[in-house]
């Protein structure tokens, strides 16, 4: 076990470091000068190439990388282009909002759909079934910006119930939330229906009942547990789709995470933003999925690391 968590971490350094890679080539594709939008609208030419030469701009890429490179190991990620100010505290600073958000999120899009997958699986093929394949079809569809527009109409402008944008209490994270998680649910909604079809045709399960057990105990106990692995599997990777479609919603609803942050940023071409912002992303994506991976073996103790 130990072997395989150091090995597991080890691996998640080239990864960061090819990302790192990807990210720094591609955000110097996009159309756009920082220096220029740096430089005040009267500057010079002259003075652009001085802003240019003052932050690197004008070297090889290959040696903004180094440096880049290099000042990341010191866990520094530069100036941010727009505020001057480092951005690994503008970036960390704005990272608790986007993960309260994505946790909130999740639990939302778990509470509904494994509920409305298990319902599904013990009912088929009746208005339980259809009412909640609906749903998960239209949480899977819908676009989320569209939703959080139309929920903000409905329970900010219309009843009054909730406050439209901004951050600070659990009234300004129920709509953001819900709205991110209507799509996961419907995901994990289709997945836990469909394994736990396959494992309710087990003979084990068919054992139990024959046992005389609760209906109860046998779906919980015995079919919902050995029918998670599938499941963990997608809310692992919900979980990460969540923390990346945060930039839409967060946008919507004038969160102040990091979903927001990179959009302004790409927007004012602030590199060390874009990439600090991304790296960040791409860190706790790798972490989840290997948290995910350790928690097979909890729902399935045959399940050895070696």
């Amino acid at each position: 076990m130990r072997q395989y968590v150091i090995r597991r971490l080890g691996l998640m350094v080239p990864l960061i470091l090819g990302i790192s890679v990807i990210v720094f080539v591609l955000i110097r594709l996009i159309p756009g000068d920082p220096a220029e939008l740096m430089a005040s609208q009267w500057a010079t030419k002259e003075d652009i190439a001085l802003v240019r030469r003052s932050w690197g701009l004008d070297r090889p890429l290959h040696v903004q990388y180094l440096v880049f490179l290099r000042n990341l190991l010191r866990g520094d990620l530069g100036l941010s282009v727009v505020s001057n100010t480092p951005a690994v505290l503008e970036v960390l600073g704005r990272y608790p909002y986007t993960l309260q958000l994505a946790a909130a999120s999740i639990l939302v899009a778990i509470a509904v759909g494994s509920t409305a997958g298990v319902v599904s699986a013990v009912r088929p093929y009746t208005w339980a079934d259809n009412v909640s394949m609906v749903l998960a079809l239209l949480g899977v569809s819908t676009p989320g910006f569209w939703l959080g527009l139309m929920m903000m109409l409905l329970f900010a402008v219309v009843l009054g119930w909730l406050p439209a944008t901004g951050a600070g209490t659990v009234s300004h994270l129920v709509m953001p939330a819900a709205t991110l998680g209507f799509g996961a649910a419907g995901i994990i909604a289709r997945q836990t229906r469909s394994s736990m079809l396959e494992v309710l045709r087990q003979e084990y399960v068919l054992t139990a009942r024959a046992k005389g057990l609760r209906e109860t105990v046998v779906i919980v106990r015995h079919a919902l547990k050995n029918a998670l692995i599938p499941v963990v599997t997608i809310v692992g990777l919900q979980f990460g789709t969540l923390l990346g479609g945060s930039v839409v919603v967060e946008s919507v609803f004038a969160w102040p995470g990091m979903g927001r942050l990179l959009v302004d940023a790409i927007l004012m071409r602030d590199y060390p933003i874009i990439q600090g912002a991304v790296l960040v992303f791409a860190a706790t994506f790798a972490l989840i999925n290997f948290g995910v991976d350790l928690f097979y073996g909890y729902l399935d103790p045959r399940i050895r690391y070696g």
